[in-house]
Parts: structure tokens; C-alpha cells; sequence
């Protein structure tokens, strides 16, 4: 009797259920992914937003703030996930810096490429990432490494298919340093724009740079403005100081006052001009000799940004700065064209740019190890370089296990695989997708996922 009715019972909750609507049926069921994110101890979800064939998350991963004493204390790493398919590749996309303040749905070209779910990793110390009780000794390239591993090893419980990590410029080398010390965490690499300052005072590569790069007409226009702009110090100081006063900028907690800002403004101008801009916008570089203090002012704070070297923009840099004064090394140029123009002769390095409490000796031997490695032990690592971009003066050369390095002709920092010649774009393309064990190479149609360059554009951040 009991028993009879248990099944009437059943029958009707089962009747109940073939009549609700496919969303409140998917409401009513179970949510696989969603439990499996909650089965990963220390991953907090925070939000949800889901699209069309996509679901994207923001999440928090408890870190150990020192690995190597993961007692000591904690902190919350941000990471978001673009989910589309359990069974597909996933790419690892670490971009050296912080996510934004509110993460949207965004996927990178190996992404899009092979139509893959995306874990991006915010670095620690970027804020929020980084520990309430901050000890900046514990922020190396081993440290953030392992952070990597930690989140690789913990996801893949949800995927377990192949992951490719990726990343540009400082993501870029972020991806070289996890490959380094955890080979076998991922597939493969695609490292864009990926500088490697192997030996820091052993910097002639980028004078040889930019002694060479585009037309000899524009190199010239390049320096002669260059040169003119700190013969006028006198009349454009001024002018630095007083934007920066209507805009509540600073200078004394790091580069210190604004004739030092505006001497190394004017000296990243030509670097930053061929990082940003491409040879036909030599057209729009002022002649020195007749241009007026509007024309160059404007023309230096438009390709580099006056207010860039203020207290207020560049805190949200210290913890690259910190990194490339403690072992990335930084560009260290001789600027021979500017010989009796410089006031400052020992201004252009990284601890510049920091509050004194975070200046550190540089320690060269991280990067030489890790350019060893690379050259004798790595295997499927693919670089991608701008023929045209300073960051590319030292480049990462892999072994030939597997690996290779790519040049878009006439790229500057936002080289990718798309600027390719057609030949190494199939080249490149062929080589991530047998990594990814993809058998059809997705094309980059139009998605309602946009297309992120991966890179942090100075000038976009300081006009926020």
C-alpha cells in the first residue's frame, strides 16, 4: 500500500516536471559546473554573467602569500573564467598586471583561435591581488609561478583536456617564468611581444634598435624633436607643472619633482612612439626647427603622456616596477643624440619610478637562468614579435624542441599571429592547434566575445 503510493507520488513530480519550461527545468536541475567550481577548495565565486555560448565568471583563489611558508598567511587572487565546453581546450591567460576593476567577457587570440574556454589570472600584488600585510619580498617570478600552478593543478578537476597558456609583453614573460619552473603544467606556450632582458647594463640591442628601425628620415624627425623639447625645458616645465597641479598629480613620493618627470617623458617619447604608433605616423612628428611649444608639447603628451610620470599614475605600476628594478632588468639606452641636454644622467631605471621603501639592487641571476632554460630546455614555446617594436630588441630564442619565433613584419607591440605573413600564420596557427589537440582551426568570426590585445596601453590607463 505504501509502496503504491510512493509511485503515484513519483509520477506526478515527474509529470510536474516534463510541464515546466526548458528555463525553469534548468533552474530545477543541477548545475554541474557550478558544483564542480565549489568542490575547489579556496575558490570563491563572485559573479556570473552568461552570453551567448558562454558563461563568465569572476572569482577569488586563496594564496598562500609566501609558498615557501604557505602558513604565514594568505590572500585573495582574482581570476575570471569564459566557460563554453567541459570537453574543450582551456587557455591559461596571465597578463602580468591586474585584471580590470569590473572584468568583462574578453578572449585573446588563442582563444578565439581554437574556441576554448579562458582562465585569466590577475599577478599578485596588482591590487586587489595582493596580501593586506604586503611583504614585497615576496613578490618574484618563482612566487607568481606558482600561484599559476597552484590554480592549473586546481582546475584541472573541472577540465581536463589541453591548456595553452598565453600572455603579451609582461604576460608574455609571466608565461615564459610559469613554463620555466613548471614545465608540465600546460601544452604549450604562445608568448607575444615578450621582452628578455637577460643581462641588464648589456642593453646596445635596443640602441641597435633604434639606430636602425624604420626610415632614416623619421629616426631623424624622432630625435630632432626629442632634443628640441629638452632644450625648451625652461618653458615646457612650467607647463607640466601646472597640468598636473589642475589635475591634483604629484610628484615627491616617487620620481620626484616635475622637471625629472617631464626629463623622462620626453626621453620614453621616441620608445614610446614606436611602441604605439606605426612608420606611416612618422608623418605626424613635428619639425623641430619650426615647430611651436603647443605642437611638441601636444605631440609628446599624445604617443607618450605627460602625466604618466606622477605619483598618482604610476602607483598603480609599483609592482612591475619593483619586479624590473628586482630581476627583470629594464631598457637601459645610452641616448647619444641627447649628449648636454640630460640633467638627470642616472634617471632612466626602474627604481625611478618607485617610493624609496620598495627601491631594490638588481639581481641578475633569475633572468639568466631563465634564458638559459629556454635556449636548452623548452619545448613547445611560440614567440611573436613586432618587427617594429623596441620591446623586441631582446628577444626570447627557444630551443628547437618543438618551438619557434615568429616577426610580423611592420608590427609594433600589438603583434600577434593574425599579422603574421600568410605562410607563418598557417605555420603558427598549425602549431597551436596541435597543441591544443584542436582538429579544426576556429576563425575569428564575429563573436559577442571581444577580442582582447592583451596588452596594458599606458596612455589609455592614464587618461581614466
Amino acid at each position: 500500500m505504501v509502496s503504491g503510493v510512493r509511485l503515484r507520488i513519483v509520477a506526478v513530480l515527474c509529470s510536474l516536471l516534463v510541464t515546466l519550461s526548458p528555463a525553469a527545468a534548468a533552474r530545477a536541475a543541477a548545475d554541474p559546473l557550478l558544483d564542480q567550481l565549489a568542490a575547489v577548495p579556496g575558490l570563491t565565486v563572485v559573479s556570473e554573467t552568461q552570453g551567448t555560448g558562454y558563461r563568465f565568471f569572476v572569482m577569488t583563489y586563496r594564496q598562500p602569500a609566501d609558498h615557501r611558508h604557505p602558513r604565514a598567511g594568505t590572500f585573495e587572487q582574482r581570476l575570471t573564467l569564459l566557460h563554453r565546453s567541459e570537453a574543450g581546450p582551456v587557455v591559461l591567460y596571465t597578463n602580468g598586471y591586474g585584471l580590470a576593476a569590473s572584468p568583462r567577457p574578453t578572449q585573446t587570440e588563442p582563444t578565439a583561435l581554437l574556441n576554448a574556454n579562458q582562465l585569466s589570472v590577475e599577478h599578485r600584488f596588482f591590487t586587489p591581488s595582493r596580501p593586506a600585510e604586503a611583504d614585497w619580498s615576496d613578490l618574484t617570478i618563482w612566487q607568481e609561478a606558482t600561484d599559476e600552478h597552484r590554480i592549473v593543478s586546481a582546475f584541472k578537476s573541472v577540465y581536463d583536456g589541453r591548456w595553452i597558456q598565453t600572455g603579451a609583453s609582461k604576460g608574455g614573460m609571466t608565461s615564459v617564468y610559469h613554463r620555466r619552473f613548471y614545465p608540465n603544467d600546460v601544452d604549450g606556450v604562445v608568448a607575444y611581444v615578450a621582452p628578455n632582458d637577460v643581462v641588464n647594463p648589456a642593453d646596445r640591442a635596443y640602441d641597435r634598435f633604434f639606430d636602425t628601425v624604420g626610415t632614416a628620415e623619421c629616426r631623424t624627425a624622432l630625435d630632432d624633436v626629442q632634443a628640441e623639447a629638452l632644450r625648451r625645458r625652461d618653458r615646457l616645465v612650467p607647463r607640466v607643472a601646472a597640468d598636473a597641479a589642475a589635475q591634483g598629480r604629484t610628484f615627491e613620493r616617487t620620481i620626484g619633482t616635475a622637471d625629472r618627470s617631464f626629463e623622462m617623458t620626453v626621453l620614453d617619447a621616441v620608445w614610446a612612439f614606436w611602441q604605439y604608433s606605426l612608420e606611416a605616423d612618422c608623418a605626424s612628428v613635428p619639425v623641430a626647427a619650426t615647430a611651436t611649444d603647443d605642437e611638441i608639447y601636444g605631440w609628446i603628451d599624445t604617443v607618450a603622456g605627460w602625466m604618466f610620470y606622477t605619483d598618482q599614475s604610476l602607483e598603480y605600476y609599483f609592482p612591475y616596477y619593483f619586479q624590473a628594478a628586482s630581476q627583470l632588468g629594464w631598457p637601459s639606452l645610452k641616448f647619444e643624440h641627447l649628449r648636454g641636454l640630460r640633467e638627470y644622467p642616472g634617471l632612466y631605471t626602474a627604481n625611478s619610478s618607485l617610493p624609496a621603501e620598495l627601491r631594490r639592487h638588481h639581481n641578475p641571476l633569475p633572468m639568466v637562468d631563465v634564458d638559459f632554460w629556454v635556449r636548452t630546455a623548452s619545448q613547445r614555446m611560440l614567440f611573436v614579435y613586432g618587427e617594429n617594436d623596441p620591446w623586441g630588441a631582446e628577444q626570447f630564442t627557444p630551443s628547437r624542441r618543438d618551438s619557434a619565433v615568429f616577426t610580423a613584419p611592420g608590427a609594433n607591440h600589438g603583434a600577434n599571429i593574425s599579422r603574421l605573413n600568410p605562410a607563418d600564420n598557417a605555420a603558427a596557427t598549425a602549431m597551436l592547434r596541435r597543441w591544443a589537440d584542436v582538429p579544426a582551426v576556429a576563425t575569428l568570426s564575429a563573436s559577442d566575445v571581444p577580442l582582447d590585445d592583451m596588452l596594458t596601453d599606458r596612455r589609455r590607463l592614464d587618461r581614466k
